[in-house]
């Protein structure tokens, strides 16, 4: 896709010489959302042997991709998250053990992503969801309403009817740390709408 996206990610190296995607979806548990600037450093994309750059729209779609704030150029959002989870779960971890315990709760042994089932009402802004009519279109919930994802950005919105079960994207020890308190940022596109 064309859209450069809000923040940028890593899974390890995921492409070969020629800058093909392989099969591998991740090369090691420590998946972060990082900013796109940071220290004036730079970088070819997808350099053979180094890391394969995600792009994502803005923190919401990173975290619902299982990517937590990068610990050294995002410190602050990652401080803010690590006292959410804190809150959430009881003990506040160092970044590689809250990476073991979230790479569990991203994808399945065959590599799928892990979903769960939840009343819409009562999921907190920030939560990524797929309704049950389209499995295939992320909505976010954000300001009592929900906003249809796309690459550029946020569409039409929906009021989103608290007693509507959907299938949530964003991994569950995330959701409890955006219950507990944690508020990612969000791309503009949500504001203009």
């Amino acid at each position: 896709t064309a859209e450069r996206g809000g923040l940028m990610g890593n899974r390890g190296i995921l492409h070969d010489r020629d800058r093909r995607l392989g099969v591998s979806r991740w090369k090691h548990p420590h998946w972060v959302c990082c900013r796109l600037a940071f220290l004036g450093r730079h970088r070819p994309v997808m350099k053979p042997g180094r890391y394969t750059e995600l792009f994502f729209l803005d923190e919401a779609t990173a975290l619902a991709a299982g990517h937590r704030p990068c610990a050294e150029c995002r410190r602050a959002d990652y401080t803010r998250f690590l006292d959410a989870w804190t809150a959430a779960h009881g003990a506040r971890p160092s970044a590689p053990n809250l990476d073991r315990r979230l790479h569990p709760e991203r994808v399945t042994r065959r590599r799928a992503q892990v979903r769960f089932e939840a009343l819409l009402g009562q999921l907190p802004p920030g939560t990524m969801v797929v309704l049950p009519a389209d499995e295939t279109t992320p909505w976010l919930v954000w300001g009592g309403r929900l906003w249809r994802w796309s690459f550029r950005g946020y569409g039409e919105w929906q009021p989103p009817g608290s007693a509507r079960t959907v299938t949530v994207l964003t991994p569950r020890p995330i959701v409890e740390a955006l219950v507990a308190g944690y508020r990612p940022s969000i791309d503009a596109s949500v504001d203009a709408g």
